[in-house]
């Protein structure tokens, strides 16, 4: 049973989803004898963000050539196929088409295809509407973009197996230990969780996803401005008897002016077909319901003025978000942009995820991971998507911070 630890660690890591993981494990990789520990406030890993997501295995297409989102995701997502055959985590390979469904989605479709090539994809292309309609026969369609390196795969199992790593390479990983207070000195970094448990280590990694900027200022290191803001994004599930719709993935020419990617259709690794997601304002930061309400935290939220300046700039495409929260013909109207044929009796509410979005005071939310580290300490503040497939390059580019400074 954890009590307190006594014997201070070099390297401590709040959080247990899949970045976190991966940086512990890359990390006693690196350092084979380090002596780690991995707090986590849940009962088990991949509770949040990591265990919420669509399981999708992102190719690298969409994001801006030279960021750290394109470089890591390029290398992770060879890495983590690699890792996934070597632990016999199953996951398919199976293409994505990003459709065009109008004219007015042909530039925008034609730039996000120029990002993929300068990033290095081979194999994607632009293809016409009549051979789209062959590899999907029920989609609404101009133009699309073949992309056959998309995938699916369960992250939840991916992170139980990187938590077997970790533990068969040293680390512990401990449960059940919310981080309520941080104390610096110059030995040492102490955590105080919320039942007077404490333990301290030489270096901290703050990977909390949903509450790393709430723990980046525990820390006391100077920062940015910026919030993470919660975005809940919904789905819901085809009927079995509906899922001859979808044979792989199929997703939107997304809004450029947004980092999400739009409602789309996503083959599941074990079976189904979710359709999905919105991206609505969550009253909580892990808000996976509609009902879910936190009065602190989302008062934190509205008195944020990057969050004012957002919706100022925003509120119509918010508003419409929150209708289809509520809503399920609105939601099916936004899915038959792709499927027309896709009615509201063909679908079950499914389930929901949350992202953490980093904004700044001026209302942008940031498109490319945050990663701060002084001479103790590195701040893992923003790691949206593809932090999961690139999860073995971000934690090994983390773990080189830390090593650096030990």
């Amino acid at each position: 049973m954890f009590n307190f630890y006594t014997m201070k660690k070099d390297v401590v890591i709040i959080g247990g989803g899949v970045v976190g993981l991966a940086t512990a494990y890359r990390l006693l990789q690196e350092r084979p004898g380090l002596s780690l520990t991995l707090v986590e406030k849940e009962g088990d890993v991949a509770k949040h963000q990591t265990g919420h997501n669509s399981g999708v295995i992102h190719s690298g297409i969409y994001y801006r050539p030279g960021s750290l989102r394109a470089n890591n995701c390029i290398t992770g997502y060879k890495e983590l196929l690699d890792f996934c055959e070597s632990e016999d985590i199953p996951f398919e390979i199976c293409g994505k088409l990003i459709v065009a469904t109008s004219e007015k989605d042909i530039p925008s479709m034609e730039k996000i295809l120029q990002n993929g090539l300068q990033n290095g994809l081979n194999g994607i292309r632009r293809i016409s509407k009549e051979e789209a309609l062959e590899r999907e026969p029920h989609i609404n369609v101009k133009e699309a973009i073949l992309v056959p390196q998309a995938g699916i795969i369960d992250y939840t199992a991916v992170s139980l197996k990187y938590a077997e790593k970790i533990r068969a390479l040293g680390g512990e990983i401990c449960f059940h230990f919310k981080v309520e207070r941080i104390i610096r000195t110059t030995e040492e970094i102490i955590l105080r969780a919320t039942d007077s448990k404490e333990m301290s280590g030489r270096i901290l990694i703050n990977c909390a996803g949903l509450y790393s900027d709430k723990v980046a200022q525990m820390t006391g290191m100077p920062l940015p401005p910026l919030q993470i803001i919660p975005f809940r994004g919904e789905y819901y599930d085809l009927k079995p008897e509906k899922q001859y719709l979808v044979r792989h993935l199929v997703y939107p020419v997304p809004n450029p002016d947004f980092p999400f990617l739009g409602v789309h259709f996503t083959r599941m690794i074990g079976g189904g077909i979710e359709a999905g997601p919105n991206a609505v304002l969550a009253f909580k930061r892990e808000g996976y319901s509609r009902w879910d309400f936190d009065a602190r935290e989302l008062t934190e939220t509205i008195l944020f003025p990057g969050f004012r300046r957002l919706a100022a700039k925003h509120w119509q495409y918010g508003l419409g978000e929150l209708h289809r929260s509520f809503s399920s013909a609105a939601f099916v109207r936004a899915l038959r942009h792709l499927i027309p044929e896709i009615n509201e009796e063909d679908l079950v509410r499914g389930g929901a995820g949350v992202r953490a979005m980093a904004t700044d005071n001026l209302g942008n939310m940031s498109d490319d991971f945050l990663i701060f580290a002084d001479n103790q300490i590195v701040n893992v503040c923003n790691a949206p998507s593809p932090a999961a497939t690139a999860s073995l390059a971000i934690g090994k580019s983390i773990a080189e911070k830390a090593l650096a400074i030990l």
